[in-house]
């Protein structure tokens, strides 16, 4: 390859009679204009203002050029577009359309009270390590890590979320809980060995409702999910609770969240509950005869075979009372494949059948919400020394979330990304070409004229003007 460099310009391969020259003179250019949109979101909803009312900050104000809001703003948004480690924000700090998004009144930094600092916008990668590394509570001899935050409050945050969100007051809402493995590269603090996923990792703990996301925990993997999980379940119903007295609340979960005082709670409270049982030689006697049938049925039929079965059942020592148990007898082309649910939702309510095949299998779309998290918003970027800092990390991830379903559920309804993943919503709506202008009564942004999606982005703006008649 013929490609030629100086100090200017850079020379790659012609094309036909044409030069191909290239340089760097093309003024202030992002790659990130779509997140404009993000914009639209917090400034209908306020999510920054209220996670950032979790934090209290003991910085001398009068030097502060970041505020917490700020900070928060700088590195969610980072999240939602990609930016998964405080590193990358050390360029990203010299973009004025990143700082605009931000909420920066100064978005070319050219008030910033340092001449170093210039042209610099946001905050680097110091400023925002030093947020993130901090632990709960005021801390002897942490000169540089005066931001605190309460956990406490954090939590309150997403579940009040979700209930402003939800601006129809439903008569029921089911509540799916799952834990997952977050695997560890290094010696962070709670570090454990577990046998299941055979790695050193964490257990966050989630609870979703819909797409909606409630509660995310980090977990060490040294403790079951199920008795984990009950003071979470408490907070949650009870926050809900305040605000809808009369709505059914179902608890739903697999095998892990089978556990008596889960199960005790929830009957003593009014709240219902699906679980998955994990199977044993006492629940395989109870379905022996469904499953001989299906097995018969599958070699006359050659067809996959399901019979369920509604039956009280009790454990030997563990369960405190019998309770309503559905067991699914199914042979497949592999053999046999029985599984069981406990619940104490009554058969005159719904039926075995439906039960399992249509209220239980749907929590598998909760995984869905989870890799979501995990792969395209980093959630496991959990390198941290410490659980305090991973947990900000994790909450930080969740408040990505939180932004980027709010886009979804509001903005992309009727076009053709309404159920689109957030790494698509990433790579179609955020990464377009622009160049910015900035005067001083505006911001003019030039988005690339050949961007494909530019009838889907006016339909998200007529969307956001019909859901949030505030910001017309």
């Amino acid at each position: 390859m013929n490609t030629q460099c100086n100090s200017k310009q850079l020379h790659f391969q012609g094309l036909g009679s044409r030069k191909v020259v290239a340089d760097f003179d093309g003024g202030t250019i992002t790659s990130d204009a779509g997140a404009l949109l993000l914009r639209e979101i917090e400034a209908a909803n306020h999510f920054f203002d209220g996670f950032a009312s979790c934090f209290v900050d003991h910085r001398e104000q009068g030097y502060v050029e970041h505020s917490v809001k700020e900070l928060i703003a700088q590195r969610t948004i980072g999240l939602c577009l990609g930016y998964e480690d405080t590193n990358d924000h050390d360029e990203l700090r010299r973009d004025p359309l990143l700082a605009a998004v931000c909420g920066k009144l100064d978005p070319t930094g050219s008030k910033r009270r340092h001449q170093r600092d210039r042209g610099n916008a946001l905050a680097g990668k110091s400023t925002l390590n030093r947020l993130e590394t901090y632990g709960v509570g005021k801390q002897e001899n942490q000169k540089y890590k005066k931001i605190y935050y309460s956990e406490e409050a954090i939590d309150q945050f997403f579940v009040d979320t979700f209930i402003k969100t939800t601006r129809k007051v439903p008569k029921e809402i089911i509540l799916d809980l799952d834990a997952t493995d977050d695997p560890l590269h290094g010696h962070q603090e709670g570090r454990f060995f577990h046998g299941y996923y055979d790695c050193y990792c964490y257990l966050p703990l989630y609870m979703f409702c819909g797409d909606k996301l409630l509660v995310a925990k980090l977990k060490t993997a040294n403790l079951d999910p199920g008795h984990e999980s009950l003071p979470d379940v408490v907070r949650v119903v009870g926050q809900i609770r305040v605000h809808w007295p009369k709505v059914r609340i179902v608890l739903r979960g697999d095998s892990g969240f089978c556990r008596e005082d889960l199960m005790r709670w929830c009957e003593e409270n009014e709240v219902l509950y699906l679980f998955g049982i994990a199977r044993n030689n006492r629940l395989l006697k109870r379905i022996f005869k469904e499953l001989k049938k299906a097995r018969k049925r599958y070699f006359e039929q050659q067809q996959p075979q399901r019979i369920f079965k509604d039956f009280t059942y009790r454990t030997l020592n563990s369960w405190s009372r019998r309770r309503r148990v559905i067991g699914k007898a199914e042979y497949l082309a592999k053999g046999a494949n029985p599984r069981f649910v406990v619940t104490n939702l009554p058969p005159e309510v719904i039926e075995a059948q439906k039960l399992y095949e249509q209220m239980y299998c749907a929590r598998g779309d909760m995984e869905n919400r989870i890799k979501e998290q995990q792969l395209y918003l980093f959630a496991d970027r959990t390198s941290s020394a410490t659980m305090k800092a991973n947990q900000l990390r994790l909450y930080f991830s969740s408040l990505a979330y939180v932004l980027m379903n709010e886009l979804r559920t509001q903005g992309l309804q009727g076009t053709e990304l309404a159920q689109a993943q957030c790494h698509t919503i990433r790579l179609k709506l955020f990464k377009i070409g622009a160049r910015v202008r900035i005067s001083v009564r505006r911001i003019y942004v030039s988005m690339a004229t050949g961007y494909p999606y530019q009838n889907t982005f006016f339909k998200i703006m007529k969307n956001f003007k019909l859901a949030y008649p505030q910001l017309c």
